[in-house]
């Protein structure tokens, strides 16, 4: 039936020309048609008789004179025209086909005379890797015809498939003719598949047989894929009468309409053409009717008139659909007669003195540059192909069963990459080996399977990615979904948090607790107790734990290049200044005692004056040490990226970390002498018990300082700051309650006891004398 539509086509191009006054005026084409039944061998047959302007080609003779035709339209496959164009390729002879995609047949080396008016299976193959990559499908399986088509076509189509990422489960092929057990083999394949899209680049023929197979196996639920060959022909979807490749997609020569050509081919007349065995066949089976002179053998049969109507039949004859391919014949045969007009040099009439060689014509046809009278544009490239476009066309059944070929998207080689395939919209189904990983996961490749197939592993905190975890920034982390970098969460010690809230409440109730005592200890200023505890240091000593107090305030909110000198030079000296009254008073208390014995006058060394200047030695050293650490490697706001990974500690760097330990030695130093000599002086006469508070506050002091070192070293973050606070004010209100909060607790609620008498005995006389 479609070689028949074929010839009707090409007779319809031909006598159309014939007819014209504009192309080849005053000449007519001639034509000789052969029914090659699609075989290779019969086709070679066919060029050679062509070749030799022989009814039957020579089987004996050399072919060593010049070609009788000039001109070769056909054939409609692929493996008889690479057998025709090897052939007639010597010869010279232009052979256009209609309906040959190989790819291989663009080789000018080998088929230096192939001409073909449909585009080449190697945009069609690359066509349908960007259809299945359109829709996502990166696990697919194909079947392909045993042929140069199909084997040329996948070729291609997998090479294409590889670059974009898809991969596929089984390629196998097939042929109409196989044996059963193959065919079984290839229904197995099919049914173990975990794919769900199957790539069938297949010629109609092929797929006729495929389809009766695949109805007998009920192998449905997959999405088809199909190749030009057979997607758009209505032939082979009525053949699949359990729908089982409905809502298949795949590529078409763009629908055309050629006016005037569906009615010349549905309009035969036997009766003029009674000598073609094919068209008596044709319209005795059409009719179910027989000839006079049909050499059928069927019995019992009317007889055909030759006048019966074809145009109201319901038959695959008068079924237009092939009609983009009859358009490529007419384009083919119009092709030739372009070339010829431009050889005989036609305007009115033609040079008909110019003799004509085929190699001649091919050299016009491959020049030649026109427009058919629908508007279409014909030319050909260096290959001999046309221009590569393609309807995507979509099977969509209706009501009453019939499947309506739907165009859903176009595709345009000559566009550039990005915007070649152009989709319509359409629900699209899946088909993955592995789904898409999630945002925040990277994959990991099964164990010998293809790159398709993949697990999907979280990633690791503060890496982000779908493909392979990248590492974010140092100053970033990944979110939750692991999908996108924030930025670290700044920490540091804050006036806003509880913990900020609670030191700075402490801070400032400490700081108001010396206030209190200080206005207490002027108050009662001229009380024995008072000036019996050495009322200059004891002033000296409350401004200091007020500095210490308030000190710790500094080490709160974010640390600035100010606040980082400030906070340890600040604690390093106003701690000192505090330890330095402490052992003043320590060691007056313990040189007055000493200066009771008979013949002792030690207390003329430490008067008022030494006390002062002790004070403020001692201050200095620490005074010089911070000075000395500012000067060579200051402390400097830093940002911790390691200590907590997913926050940015921001805290003091000490720069120096030998000023660090110097300044806190220097305290531990002055501390421990302190709390020696407060130890040796714990016994003192009567009621006189300075020394003992001062050994129990330097008891305190040490004690705080010593756990605060392995402390402070082991605490995260801010939380090392909270440590070093809490010693700084642990120590503080530990000096403020044991050495002032017993003398207050005598002068306000026990004054009877603030007497001199009470307060000091025989030995503190003469301790009295020198404060």
């Amino acid at each position: 039936i479609w070689g028949f539509q074929f010839s009707q086509s090409m007779r319809f191009a031909i006598e159309e020309i014939n007819n014209s006054t504009d192309l080849l005026p005053g000449m007519s084409l001639g034509y000789k048609m052969y029914d090659t039944c699609s075989s290779i061998a019969k086709s070679v047959k066919v060029a050679l008789a062509l070749a030799n302007d022989d009814v039957v080609s020579a089987t004996e003779a050399p072919c060593n004179r010049l070609a009788q035709v000039q001109a070769i339209v056909g054939e409609t496959s692929s493996s008889p025209c690479l057998a025709i164009a090897t052939v007639i390729g010597p010869f010279h002879i232009p052979q256009i086909s209609p309906f040959a995609t190989c790819a291989c047949l663009s080789d000018k080396t080998k088929y230096p005379s192939f001409l073909r008016t449909i585009p080449s299976d190697y945009y069609q193959s690359r066509a349908l890797a960007q259809l299945v990559k359109h829709f996502g499908w990166t696990w697919v399986g194909a079947i392909r015809s045993n042929n140069d088509y199909g084997n040329n076509g996948m070729a291609i189509f997998t090479e294409t498939a590889q670059q974009l990422g898809i991969c596929l489960e089984y390629s196998v092929s097939f042929f109409r003719t196989d044996p059963p057990n193959k065919i079984q083999k290839i229904m197995e394949i099919i049914k173990l598949s975990t794919s769900k899209v199957i790539v069938a680049f297949l010629s109609s023929l092929d797929m006729d047989v495929l389809i009766y197979k695949l109805s007998l196996h009920n192998l449905s639920g997959y999405q088809w894929v199909g190749s030009e060959a057979w997607v758009f022909d209505s032939h082979n979807a009525e053949k699949d009468h359990q729908h089982i490749l409905d809502g298949t997609i795949g590529l078409s020569i763009p629908k055309v309409h050629v006016s005037g050509m569906r009615e010349f081919i549905i309009d035969v007349k036997p009766l003029t053409l009674l000598g073609n065995e094919t068209i008596t066949e044709f319209w005795e089976t059409l009719f179910n009717c027989k000839f006079n002179q049909s050499n059928s053998s069927a019995e019992n049969l009317t007889k055909c008139s030759g006048d019966e109507d074809l145009s109201g039949l319901q038959h695959s004859f008068t079924d237009m659909s092939l009609m983009p391919i009859f358009n490529d014949v007419y384009k083919g045969v119009y092709a030739v007669a372009h070339a010829l007009h431009n050889i005989l040099g036609c305007n009115k009439t033609c040079n008909l003195k110019v003799t004509l060689d085929p190699f001649t014509i091919l050299q016009h046809i491959k020049k030649i540059h026109f427009k058919t009278k629908e508007g279409e544009e014909v030319y050909f490239n260096e290959n001999g192909d046309p221009p590569a476009k393609y309807e995507i066309i979509n099977w969509q059944p209706t009501g009453n069963g019939v499947v309506d070929f739907v165009t859903v998207g176009l595709y345009d080689a000559s566009l550039p990459a990005d915007k070649q395939l152009i989709m319509f919209f359409m629900q699209v189904p899946v088909s993955v080996c592995s789904e898409k990983c999630p945002p925040g996961t990277r994959k990991v490749l099964q164990k010998g399977k293809p790159v398709c197939c993949y697990d999907c592993l979280r990633c690791a905190e503060g890496e982000i990615n779908s493909i392979t975890c990248v590492r974010c920034q140092p100053e970033f982390w990944s979110n939750e979904r692991r999908d996108a970098c924030v930025k670290k969460e700044a920490e540091f010690l804050s006036f806003e948090e509880i913990m900020g809230a609670l030191l700075t409440a402490a801070s400032l109730f400490g700081t108001c607790m010396t206030a209190v005592v200080a206005f207490i200890f002027f108050r009662y200023r001229k009380t024995p107790i008072v000036r019996a505890n050495n009322s200059e240091l004891s002033f000296l000593l409350l401004f200091s734990l007020t500095l210490c107090f308030l000190c710790s305030l500094t080490f709160i909110g974010r640390p600035s290049e100010w606040s980082c000198m400030l906070r340890h030079t600040a604690f390093g000296i106003t701690f000192v200044l505090c330890i330095s009254c402490v052992l003043g008073k320590t060691m007056v208390v313990l040189m007055a005692f000493r200066a009771s014995l008979p013949g002792s006058n030690v207390m003329k060394w430490f008067g008022p004056t030494q006390q002062r200047l002790s004070v403020l030695a001692f201050t200095l050293i620490q005074v010089v040490i911070c000075i000395l650490w500012l000067t060579i490697s200051p402390p400097f706001p830093f940002k911790n990226l390691k200590e907590i990974k997913d926050k940015i500690i921001l805290e003091c760097a000490l720069g120096s970390t030998v000023g660090f330990w110097a300044v806190l030695g220097y305290i531990g130093l002055l501390a421990s002498f302190c709390f020696i000599l407060a130890f040796l002086a714990r016994k003192l006469p009567d009621n006189f018990n300075e020394a003992k508070f001062i050994t129990f506050s330097m008891l305190i002091f040490c004690a705080v300082w010593i756990t605060f070192i392995p402390a402070y070293v082991s605490s995260p973050g801010k939380f090392s700051v909270a440590v070093e606070i809490f010693a700084i004010l642990a120590s503080s209100f530990g000096l403020l309650i044991c050495i002032f909060i017993p003398k207050c607790y005598i002068i306000l609620l026990k004054p009877e006891k603030n007497t001199k008498s009470n307060v000091m005995g025989r030995g503190a006389q003469k301790y009295s004398e020198h404060l």
